[in-house]
């Protein structure tokens, strides 16, 4: 009786934990799923109250007599909701009503009517103390001065199965008949109309070029911190570390005025040279090379393998998750790197954008289109998430099996 009543506490405990984390995990991740399903969305589905989750699409139908497809809508005929097709819009309809009794209106299309007393020479009457304008309105065969109280705009609908059969109703307020599908050739505008193309494959170069360098220089130096000895070694490394501490706000002009001097303002090798060294990544290397076992290297060494081979036929291999780890990092850092980019890069050199100035360009261009400024975010932000989740078990792998020594 204990042992099952143990089973359901702890059932329950896990059932509860679990409702909990998936509650906060969906909360977390539903402005990245609201942003990629509006990126297939229509500006007019956009900006529609109350917005919805998925796209949709306008359902057309082909009636007799017209020459392309009309769009369906929910129209209240003889109080019944029926599907009726929108042959025409902005029909304009105006309610009248005699001077003498305001509340005995009619309603009548502003085109079968006409000025009392002629367009030139239009009479008036006093309503309330204002003029109002009088119009010749037929009512049951008599021709009745009348003058406007208000004016709206309505939509022709025709049974698409007998199209002689047609009502008046605003658009507005009717509701269109929908289906679920998305419009995947938004990302095509946003690819054409911001040299997105361009942007992206700059964006992969200098990313890539940015992770290789990286890797580089934080393995030989982190090798060189960690094993070799030679004067000074110590407190160089403490020195190199220190610059992680400094803001890069403060970096920016003198990082400026060097790129001036050896002239690489307005060029992608200001992207990449400058950002192949890493304190950090140094750091990363170094800590995990001094976990490695010296007896392997010393027997190395013994066996007449040089300082080289060791490296790159010993040590690197071992030492996939911690450079999965940099690249990951990395990568994130340099794709989705934007203020040094906006100060070194001409906004008018679009051939040298990266997604972030693209991106940063296209919020001006399609300001009344968020769907395709969403769907340019969506270009910048999957190809980094392919990349952590690929990359996330080596991370935890080398923090589970890593430690730091000093």
């Amino acid at each position: 009786m204990k042992i099952q009543s143990y089973r359901l506490v702890r059932f329950l405990n896990n059932f509860f934990l679990y409702l909990i984390l998936t509650f906060f995990a969906l909360v977390m991740i539903f402005p990245f799923l609201y942003m990629l399903t509006t990126s297939f969305k229509t500006p007019a589905d956009t900006f529609r109250y109350p917005p919805r989750m998925m796209p949709r699409n306008a359902v057309t139908t082909t009636v007799a007599g017209y020459d392309e497809p009309l769009p369906l809508y929910y129209v209240d005929v003889d109080g019944q909701q029926k599907q009726y097709a929108l042959a025409k819009s902005n029909i304009k309809v105006g309610t009248y009503a005699p001077a003498s009794d305001l509340t005995s209106t009619v309603e009548r299309y502003l085109t079968e009517v006409k000025p009392t007393g002629g367009a030139t020479n239009q009479q008036k009457v006093e309503v309330n103390g204002k003029q109002e304008k009088l119009f010749d309105v037929t009512v049951d065969g008599q021709v009745i001065p009348m003058i406007l109280i208000s004016q709206t705009t309505v939509g022709e609908f025709v049974d698409p199965q007998a199209p002689e059969t047609k009502v008046y109703r605003n658009v507005r307020l009717s509701e269109p008949v929908e289906s679920l599908g998305g419009h995947p050739e938004n990302y095509t505008e946003v690819i054409e109309l911001n040299n997105m193309a361009r942007a992206l494959t700059n964006t992969a170069l200098v990313t890539i070029l940015v992770v290789l360098g990286q890797l580089l220089t934080s393995v030989v130096g982190g090798y060189a911190f960690a094993r070799l000895k030679f004067p000074g070694r110590d407190t160089v490394f403490v020195f190199y570390l220190g610059t992680v501490m400094i803001p890069f706000v403060m970096l920016i002009v003198p990082l400026y005025q060097l790129m001036v001097l050896i002239g690489w303002t307005d060029r992608l090798a200001a992207l990449i040279i400058p950002w192949i060294f890493s304190a950090y990544g140094t750091f990363l290397m170094r800590q995990h090379f001094i976990t490695f076992p010296k007896e392997i290297e010393e027997a190395a060494l013994i066996d007449g393998a040089s300082r080289l081979q060791i490296l790159r036929q010993i040590l690197i291999p071992a030492s996939v998750p911690a450079l999965a780890t940099q690249a990951t990092f990395t990568f994130l850092y340099a794709w989705n790197s934007f203020f040094w980019p906006l100060v070194i890069i001409n906004v008018g050199n679009e051939k040298n954008h990266v997604l972030t100035l693209a991106l940063n360009v296209l919020r001006g261009r399609a300001s009344d289109t968020p769907n395709l400024i969403l769907a340019g975010a969506a270009i910048a932000i999957v190809p980094p998430l392919i990349v952590f989740i690929f990359g996330q078990r080596f991370f935890v792998e080398s923090v589970a099996s890593s430690g730091v020594k000093g």
